[in-house]
């Protein structure tokens, strides 16, 4: 194994980076098993040894410490494959989102000056734009249609010589792009000291050998990079799901006995709504993890109260500096908050978004904080970074402002408000989107709502709310409207309900509610 002469009790491989973590695991666990996808199950030592071909293949291409490559792909064996083979050879990760437009995926590729594409054939469709782009290679993952076969790919390796690369923790790890469904995506480039930092941290909720980590959400997602990091660190099994479906993940969850798992509020909602969940095994269950969206009080209790195991809520960004974590099971009285600031080099803090100044506990402003793990920047955008920039007044510490609004309550639990870009001005006053969204749920026939802001002669801006009803339910938008306006303050009342069967959303289960609030702009207006 080209990165470990001794297989090291996994205590003490703290200050190896990722990739010797992931081959130390191999040593230590060859004839455990490692990965799971559908019919497809490899042992460490055949994963160790698919690992070992991809980067040899790489470095045929001429892939060397700190080049690029694009990962477009779904759920699989062979992306996480590449994922670490890129890691191996030096290289840095560009994992592309599968929403993403043909043309955004362009920009992402040029930007991140990517040198070469693993791609899946579901999504081949998106990629006619590389053979334009100057680039060292293109691998289909599982076709060959224009693309070089995966299986071609491996055999042009099979000679390579390979020096050991050193990794350094302010090499390049991955560039995660921010957005690629609406707006303009900006890289996020981590470095090899903050997902090192983040495994770290998250062996303290297990992922040990003989765990069972079900990996259920999108390749490309940070929130992924949660569960899967971690597992295959630490020599825990790790199955992944190729597509979200309630039906496979609680069949799973008995079949493989399920230990721990990363979801999106999305898929709690289905999994605490589902018919089969009273009839099925969980005992198996020790961790549920949650984040990329606020999870509902009323859910986790739900949960806690359902389904077996410890439920942990994270909040954070992918750029990193502020941390959040919410033992559900253990706080019951803090659901509605998303917990207090986690890691011993940590801080969070409130301040006037306008003025910069800090807030005390219990007044409503943006959220700033930094910790050990903050991205080493924007790709190629300096100038977005000092925007996202907070100094502390007394100490000159650096924060990074995260553009969410919240409180800190005495106790030092944080509850969460709105995007600052959600937020609606009517009539001079700000107004939250998330106080009027839990006002509706509290109806018992509405299942999810989303309020925007929408234009208003009178008010400049007024709040507009999407919202769906429960299965089998029948009411009147204005019945509804009517319901929730009781209990809100005069400049809060919705203007208008309008019902619709879903709430558009990502694949990782957030709520697009710039697609909703676009409707009803201008387009030179568009907020």
């Amino acid at each position: 194994m080209p990165r470990s002469v001794v297989a090291l009790p996994i205590s003490q491989t703290a200050g190896m980076d990722m990739i010797s973590k992931f081959f130390n695991s191999v040593m230590c666990f060859p004839r455990s098993e490692a990965i799971v996808c559908e019919n497809e199950r490899l042992t460490w030592a055949q994963f160790g040894a698919n690992v070992d071909a991809v980067q040899k293949a790489l470095a045929a291409k001429g892939i060397k410490k700190g080049d690029r490559v694009g990962l477009l792909g779904y759920n699989s064996i062979r992306y996480v494959e590449a994922f670490l083979g890129v890691l191996a050879v030096g290289g840095v990760v560009v994992p592309l989102p599968t929403m993403a437009s043909p043309a955004s995926l362009k920009m992402m590729m040029t930007d991140s000056k990517a040198k070469g594409l693993f791609v899946d054939k579901g999504l081949s469709h998106l990629t006619k734009f590389a053979a334009e782009l100057d680039l060292q290679f293109r691998v289909g993952l599982d076709f060959d249609d224009g693309y070089e076969t995966y299986e071609s790919f491996l055999k042009g390796g099979e000679k390579q010589e390979l020096p050991l690369v050193p990794i350094l923790p302010t090499d390049e790890f991955d560039i995660v792009y921010s957005s690629g469904t609406t707006g303009s995506p900006k890289g996020i480039v981590h470095d090899h000291a903050m997902r090192t930092n983040f495994v770290n941290g998250m062996g303290s909720f297990g992922f040990a050998h003989g765990d069972k980590t079900l990996v259920s959400t999108p390749m490309y997602s940070n929130t992924t990079m949660c569960a899967l990091l971690p597992s295959l660190a630490h020599g825990a099994t790790t199955i992944l799901m190729v597509k979200n479906n309630m039906d496979l993940f609680l069949e799973l969850v008995v079949r493989e006995r399920i230990t721990h798992f990363m979801a999106v509020p999305v898929q709690y909602d289905r999994l605490i709504n589902h018919p089969k969940l009273k009839d099925t095994d969980l005992s198996s269950i020790r961790l549920m993890l949650c984040t990329s969206a606020p999870l509902r009080a009323e859910l986790k209790l739900a949960l806690i109260q359902n389904v077996p195991g410890c439920l942990f809520e994270f909040y954070g960004l992918t750029e990193g500096g502020i941390g959040t974590t919410l033992a559900c099971t253990y706080f019951q009285d803090k659901l509605a908050s998303v917990g207090k600031c986690d890691g011993p080099n940590a801080d969070l803090q409130i301040i006037d978004p306008d003025t910069g100044k800090l807030l005390p506990p219990g007044k409503t402003g943006e959220i700033v904080g930094y910790n050990g793990s903050m991205m080493k920047g924007y790709e190629g955008l300096p100038g977005k970074v000092q925007k996202m920039v907070w100094k502390h007044p007394e100490t000159g510490k650096i924060y990074f402002r995260s553009g969410d609004v919240g409180r800190l309550d005495k106790d030092g639990f944080l509850y969460l408000s709105d995007r600052i870009k959600d937020m609606i001005i009517s009539g001079g006053f700000n107004i939250y989107a998330d106080d009027l969204e839990i006002e509706l749920l509290k109806n018992p026939k509405v299942h999810e709502s989303a309020v925007v802001a929408v234009p208003s002669k009178e008010w400049g801006e007024t709040p507009l709310a999407y919202v769906v009803l429960k299965d089998g339910q029948k009411d009147t938008p204005e019945a509804v409207r009517a319901a929730a306006n009781k209990s809100l303050g005069k400049h809060q009342r919705i203007s208008k309900v309008i019902f619709i069967d879903s709430l558009p959303r990502s694949d990782i289960g957030k709520v697009l509610k710039r697609q909703l609030r676009d409707k009803h702009w201008p387009a030179k207006a568009k907020l």
